[in-house]
């Protein structure tokens, strides 16, 4: 029985893969800090669910409380760490850049040194679309460069790649990193545009509706992320011989095991559609309140993601109208509403 150590396993998706890779047998090691950027009543629930599962044991800490990290780390010896808990949030970043520098930079480099001390055979970390940063070519493929950030959140997440591929290439470490694309469905976050729409709406108030509706995202369902990162962490990255031996359009490097990948629906959605959707689900019109585009936020985002399917021979398929009613049905089934 192999053992996982999931860092955030209190947090959207590491619940979703927490219960995946249970349900497959695997034995799972949280760790969460159980923060209040929001509501910790919904992150606890989560936990509960997991805790039915006598495969699972979990410990409340923050990444950056190295002492606590590693006692775990070295309790438990982990065969694979996938570092999901991080300070989330494009907007956020701009009212409380501290939280994402302690939490993403001193607390990814933490979980780095954890996994080089006890050898861990893959290594998996969480990073994001907006690493393309000003990038306007799309769909977004993960060999583009991203030198131009726009939000510190963005930066962290781009130091992280750097980060990981350093430990890579000095310690040997099997390491890949995923950039997310948009990812919603069931217990998903307060903060993020879906449930922020849907709680507006059966609360009769207005949804804010940014850049005048004229945005578009890349939305990749829950289950469709976790299912990329399960295959995944079957497929470790290997450094090739010789550059010659990267395949074309291979985000790996040339001098270490380490690898980045796109995790998206390979789908551009434009907001609007995506709100008429919400509304189909909820089985009315809702009210719009249209705003400038907000600093930091970018127009639209687009992943290729040929080369997961290349490496795993999967693709997210899941279409917004059946993820969109995935998601109101269970909002109405936890709230009651």
């Amino acid at each position: 029985m192999r053992t996982v150590l999931i860092t955030g396993t209190a947090g959207f998706i590491g619940f979703h893969l927490a219960k995946a890779l249970l349900a497959e047998g695997f034995r799972v090691v949280g760790y969460d800090g159980m923060t209040a950027y929001y509501d910790p009543a919904l992150k606890r629930a989560r936990h509960q669910i997991l805790l039915q599962s006598p495969g699972f044991s979990c410990e409340e800490g923050m990444l950056e409380d190295m002492p606590r990290l590693q006692a775990l780390v070295r309790r438990e010896r982990p065969d694979i760490i996938v570092n999901l808990a991080a300070q989330a949030g494009v907007r956020y970043s701009l009212e409380n850049p501290r939280s994402y520098v302690e939490a993403n930079l001193v607390g990814a480099f933490n979980v780095l040194e954890c996994a080089r001390d006890v050898g861990v055979s893959h290594l998996l970390m969480a990073s994001t679309s907006s690493a393309y940063g000003a990038n306007t070519e799309m769909p977004f493929v993960e060999t583009q460069k991203t030198a131009h950030p726009l939000t510190l959140y963005a930066a962290t997440k781009q130091a992280n790649e750097a980060m990981t591929h350093a430990y890579a290439h000095l310690w040997k470490l099997p390491t890949t990193l995923f950039r997310f694309f948009t990812v919603y469905g069931p217990w998903g976050r307060p903060d993020m545009a879906l449930f922020k729409f849907v709680r507006a709406a059966l609360a009769g108030e207005p949804i804010e509706v940014y850049n005048h509706g004229r945005m578009a995202r890349d939305f990749t369902y829950v289950t469709d992320l976790v299912r990329g990162i399960r295959l995944l962490i079957d497929t470790p990255p290997v450094e090739p011989a010789s550059p010659e031996d990267i395949q074309p359009g291979d985000s790996l490097s040339p001098v270490a095991p380490w690898r980045i990948v796109n995790i998206g629906n390979s789908t551009r959605v434009p907001l609007m559609t995506f709100i008429d959707e919400i509304e189909r689900a909820l089985g009315f019109p809702v009210a719009k309140e249209f705003k400038e585009m907000q600093k930091g936020d970018v127009p639209e985002t687009w992943a290729d993601c040929s080369l997961l399917q290349r490496l795993t021979g999967y693709r997210p398929e899941t279409g917004v109208r059946e993820g969109v009613a995935a998601f109101v049905a269970w909002y109405r089934d936890y709230f009651q509403v």
